[in-house]
């Protein structure tokens, strides 16, 4: 224990002044009769009571106490003796017997519970001493927290002392002084935070780092030193914590130790050294800026602080860490808007104007100047106060100025703490309970307390705002931003709510994680730097997602797997609209951000200045992809390379839907997309032919002169695919003769072969490998179904059109066309296709036929939700069923119109007198609006369905694609279509048409 300088010997009642009055009439008179009643039970306190209310101020004591603190009450209706001896002794007379109690109470011999008991009472008479002087102004602000953090450091001592002599007795240790246990134990306890600096509050938690010195331990237990001071340490944090009936003494954090979430709660010296030369980040620094050994092996605990010494001041700050401390500043600043103070409420510590902006002001001046001077590195705020006006950094009436308003805050915030022993600096939010604090910290009149109290935070907050200025962001949304320490910033999570995030206490605890290095992206002093200036940016971007919790957590993902993060972090600064596309993709299309986070060098082609222009022509991709094949080694790299290409050209064009969205440029929109992702399959699809049936062939051998083709049908066909379209196949072949067989080692039959090389076809295409997968196959559109052969001759194929096929199924054929394969048997399976469509058709036949397949569907597959955009009634299904009805009947007539593609079909009906201009237009408006919803429903919410619930920002992508003001109104301008295209569906459907 340190003796309290200057300490008040005379009687406490002569010496306090300025009690302050009850502030509960009703709370007073239930506390003092209670006091009535206990001191009546004993004839000594009895006697005491009633020389009390006939001293000076002593019903002035009992009145601060009852009518104001449920909590100090409590404490002196369980010690009244303390106050007996304080007012009788004086205030250090009665601090040493605490002590002597204590010790008595606590020596080696002790048991547990004994010591827990003992340190339990102590703390409460400690409570109450404090209380009482700081009350009574017997003893200043620094010799009351000097009081609250000399004792928490004399009970983390009892306790290790204990805890030591325990392990000793189980055979784990041995001790070097088993009568001083603690004396070169290797044990070390650092105080942090207002304990380390002896600034503790009333009812603060202490924050302590433990470690052990190995080379200063004789471990002889069975497990490992790691293990034993493990459990010391929890232990520790038991005896100091647990609620007995007694209380408890101190709420204890371990969280200030190196990368709390990953790392032991005790760890070896060793290690620790290890950090702080490698990770430590600059917000460390200034934590230990107050650390002190205060428990355990002082000695050893001193060599540690002094190996800090380089690590906290340096003597020359890098450009690096100047950078670094001024994107802190950035975080906390709190930008127009958020700045207002507001008593009722108001969090004296971390809000504006509180304690947390005067402690800032005096660590980031102590960061960058104390390297080069000694007299910068007070761990105490006032002394830190005071070394910056004596050395220049700060005028004298701001240094006075803040050390005014500093007491005025702690003070405010014991009263606030006194009143229920909470860990609180909320100020009452309701008039009456405000009126009680003011009262209780010495107001009388509430209007003079609000104004001192008002006029103290601005005058924070203006000295604050001053030292750190900066250039106003006018865009930024982001209130204040602190990721630092181990307790998440309530502030912090405010302004995380206000950017749309949900669980905020999560992304702030993984933030930390970021910064603590846990990725190999932020395992670098530099990346976690550079990470500190991007955040606010980063944390807007994602916000302006349509969920921004779920875009945050693939970004988490996506940073697991960088394998380095300065050059990307660069790039998101150098390159804004970078971070801007990355954010929304995260937010809005799962499927690319997987695959960003499966290969995040994809990004690299966004910096490519083509990257949002529109892809090259087929033959031009064709040409890329040939390249790259050409250094494959084998089939599985083919396999691989193929998927990967085609990702990359995946990418780009979601990438580009997506720039659309935000900026209604570029190629963009899904529907203008859809002939290019059509081009990629496509290229992939015939390069991937030879190489299959090459693999085939080592084994079979060829058909001699056989060929073979692939029909794209579907999306595929008409080229409208879209970011998550299956690819709709037939297979067809042909031999220049019947019964043919392979020339190979292992001859099969024309057929076996070419069926064969079908379903490896299929398994190519649509096995998942290390790049992913290319499409999902879809061979359910082939002859005779499910039933029939995968492949088959090209005659046969003809003949099942021309004589066995339904309607539904020539209806399918009208967006059929050759993909992949021999260009001979291509042209030629292109000529029978164009056949097949150009036959007569009975008008009235197809219209039958085509209505009951329509029935059928809606039957099977409709839905009643507007937002089922392929099935709902009038959705694009039936937008198709019409565009293929009308191809099917005037085909013959009219080829011409026979285009694969539904919009350029209509244009040609339209041209041919077909169909009024007037429909025609709007069925390819209507088509266009289908394609691009459901597109974008594919990259924002993959399998999920559109619906009323989905987030705000993707209702406004959705009304952007939609050309419309809202998402209320693309609700109606959807309904519309559909009964449009429902209402024309029936019109050209009806008998007699």
């Amino acid at each position: 224990m340190q003796d309290i300088a200057q300490a008040q010997k005379k009687p406490f009642a002569e010496v306090a002044r300025d009690l302050p009055a009850a502030g509960d009439a009703e709370l007073l008179a239930v506390g003092l009769q209670s006091w009535r009643e206990v001191t009546a039970e004993d004839a000594a306190l009895a006697d005491f009571a009633a020389k009390l209310d006939g001293m000076t101020n002593g019903p002035e004591i009992l009145n601060a106490i009852f009518g104001n603190s449920p909590f100090l009450s409590s404490c002196l209706l369980a010690e009244p003796q303390l106050l007996r001896h304080l007012v009788e002794d004086g205030a250090e007379p009665t601090l040493n017997w605490i002590y002597e109690e204590m010790e008595s109470a606590t020596a080696l011999e002790a048991d547990r519970d004994t010591v827990m008991a003992a340190l339990r009472i102590a703390k409460r008479r400690i409570a109450l001493l404090t209380a009482l002087a700081d009350l009574g102004k017997v003893w200043p602000l620094m010799e009351i927290t000097g009081v609250l953090s000399d004792f928490a450091s004399a009970a983390v001592e009892i306790c290790c002392r204990h805890l030591l002599t325990a392990a000793a007795e189980k055979g784990d240790l041995t001790l070097p002084h088993p009568g001083d246990p603690t004396k070169n134990s290797g044990l070390v306890i650092l105080g942090m935070g207002k304990l380390g600096a002896r600034e503790l509050n009333y009812s603060s938690d202490i924050d302590v780092i433990v470690l052990f010195e190995a080379d200063k331990i004789t471990y002889t237990g069975r497990r490992s030193m790691q293990d034993c001071f493990v459990r010391i340490a929890r232990n520790l944090v038991t005896m100091m914590q647990e609620r007995t009936r007694d209380g408890y003494v101190f709420r204890t954090d371990l969280r200030l130790r190196p990368d709390p979430g990953a790392t032991p709660i005790a760890l070896s010296v060793g290690a620790a050294h290890v950090y702080y030369e490698s990770q430590g980040q600059n917000w460390e620094r200034a934590a230990m800026i107050k650390a002190r050994p205060i428990a355990g092996d002082l000695a050893a605990g001193q060599e540690f602080v002094d190996f800090l010494t380089p690590f906290i001041w340096r003597k020359s700050m890098d450009f690096a860490a100047i950078e670094d401390i001024q994107a802190i500043k950035s975080q906390i600043h709190t930008h127009k808007g958020f700045s207002k103070i507001s008593l009722e409420g108001h969090n004296i510590k971390i809000g504006r104007g509180g304690i947390r902006e005067i402690e800032f002001f005096c660590q980031t001046q102590q960061l960058i100047e104390g390297g080069r001077n000694p007299n910068l590195r007070d761990a105490t705020t006032l002394g830190t106060l005071q070394g910056l006006q004596e050395e220049g950094k700060t005028d004298p009436s701001v240094q006075q100025e803040l050390k005014e308003a500093y007491v005025f805050l702690r003070e405010l915030e014991h009263r606030l703490q006194m009143t229920h022993d909470e860990q609180t600096q909320l100020l009452p939010d309701d008039a009456a309970a405000f009126r009680k604090l003011g009262v209780f910290f010495g107001y009388d009149e509430p209007d003079t307390f609000r104004r001192e109290l008002r006029a103290t935070l601005e005058t924070v907050q203006r000295h604050y705002d001053a030292l750190f200025a900066f250039e106003e962001t006018p865009d930024r949304k982001a209130g204040r931003l602190v990721f630092t320490g181990a307790e998440d910033d309530p502030e912090t999570l405010n302004s995380l709510a206000e950017l749309g995030f949900e669980d905020t206490a999560a992304i702030s605890q993984k933030i930390r994680e970021w910064h603590h290095g846990r990725y190999r992206a932020t395992r670098t002093v530099r990346a976690q730097q550079s990470l500190t200036g991007l955040m606010p940016r980063l944390l807007e971007c994602l916000g302006d997602t349509s969920n921004p919790d779920a875009a945050f957590t693939r970004f988490d993902i996506f940073l697991q797997k960088l394998p380095a993060g300065v050059q990307l972090f660069s790039l998101f600064t150098a390159h804004p609209s970078l971070l801007k596309l990355v954010a929304r993709i995260m937010g809005m299309a799962p499927d690319l951000a997987e695959k960003l986070a499966q290969n995040p060098m994809l990004l690299d082609g966004v910096l490519d200045t083509e990257f949002m222009s529109a892809l090259p022509g087929r033959d031009e991709l064709a040409e890329d992809l040939e390249l790259i094949l050409s250094t494959a080694r084998d089939f599985q790299d083919v396999l691989d390379f193929t998927r990967r290409w085609a990702n990359d050209q995946k990418f780009r064009l979601g990438a580009q839907i997506l720039d659309n969205v935000d900026h209604g440029t570029g190629l963009g929109a899904t529907v203008a997309a859809g002939r290019a992702f059509s081009d990629v399959a496509e290229v992939v699809l015939d390069a991937l032919l030879p190489h299959v049936r090459a693999e085939l062939a080592s084994n079979h051998g060829v058909v001699p002169g056989g060929e073979f083709a692939v029909i794209g049908m579907g999306k595929l066909g008409s080229h409208q695919m879209t970011p998550a379209s299956d690819a709709d196949l037939i297979f067809l072949f042909q031999t220049p003769e019947k019964d043919m067989t392979t020339d190979g080692k292992k001859p099969v039959s024309a057929g076996v072969f070419f069926n064969r090389l079908s379903q490896r076809y299929i398994n190519a295409i649509s096995v998942f490998t290390g790049e992913g997968q290319l499409y999902e196959v879809d061979m359910r559109l082939r002859p005779h179904g499910k039933s029939g052969p995968i492949a088959l001759p090209l005659d046969a194929f003809v003949k099942y059109y021309q004589e066995d096929a339904w309607t539904w199924e020539h209806l399918a054929l009208t967006r059929a066309r050759v993909v992949a394969g021999d260009k001979r048997l291509a042209a030629r399976t292109e000529a029978a296709l164009r056949g097949l469509r150009e036959i007569p058709r009975d008008e009235a036949e197809i219209r039958k036929n085509t209505l009951s397949m329509r029935e059928r569907v809606q039957k099977e597959l409709g839905s009643s939700s507007l937002w089922a955009i392929k099935h709902a009634a009038g959705g694009l299904m039936d937008l198709e069923f019409l565009c293929q009805y009308l191809r099917l009947i005037h085909g013959a007539e009219h080829p011409e119109i026979l285009e694969t593609n539904s919009s350029d079909a209509l244009h040609e009906m339209q041209k041919a007198g077909l169909i009024p201009a007037a429909e025609a237009e709007r069925l390819i408006a209507i088509s266009g609006l289908y394609i691009n919803i459901s597109g974008l429903q594919q990259l924002c919410l993959g399998s999920r369905s559109l619906d009323d619930d989905i987030p705000l920002a993707l209702k406004t992508a959705l009304a952007e694609v939609g050309q419309i003001a809202d998402f209320d109104a693309l609700g109606e301008k959807l309904k519309e279509s559909q009964q449009y295209v429902d209402d024309l569906l029936g019109k050209y459907l009806a008998a007699g048409n």
